[in-house]
């Protein structure tokens, strides 16, 4: 999985320039960003209090996965000030919602900024991206059924 990431200075990375240790969890390190991505499922029949499960960690996008299924998936990120994802585009619909903090989602060169509790569908196909002018963690749900 390759996350184009772009620092506040404006420096673009991507997963694709990292080693990758031999583990569940794949850090991405550059002078600039950290990525760090875990992959192993949360375990079911289990309470969780979604805004504590992640951590904010300096200079970094943290990614956790709560379930990735064929049909789609769900996962929990935390982003420090400064950091963003570069331009995407998805050909399925994705669910954002804000857990904490303020976010820039960008969809169509149209921004949208979000605080704690409010949500945002990105279209399948529209081209995204979203910024963190301050720190704020976020719940992203993909549902890939329906668009074979």
């Amino acid at each position: 999985m390759y996350l184009p990431l772009i620092h506040g200075t404006g420096q673009q990375n991507t997963a694709e320039e990292a080693v990758f240790p031999p583990s569940n969890n794949v850090l991405f390190q550059s002078h600039l960003t950290c990525v760090l991505l875990e992959n192993s499922e949360f375990e079911k029949s289990k309470a969780y209090i979604i805004v504590e499960i992640i951590e904010y960690v300096p200079n970094s996008v943290v990614i956790k996965t709560v379930m990735k299924k064929a049909t789609g998936n769900i996962s929990v990120m935390s982003f420090d000030t400064g950091e963003a994802f570069l331009e995407k585009m998805s050909p399925y619909d994705t669910f954002i919602q804000i857990i904490d903090g303020k976010a820039e989602i960008i969809i169509d060169k149209q921004s949208h900024v979000l605080d704690t509790g409010q949500s945002i569908i990105v279209p399948a196909h529209a081209i995204n991206t979203i910024h963190a002018n301050e720190r704020f963690k976020m719940i992203s749900t993909v549902i890939k059924s329906g668009y074979d």
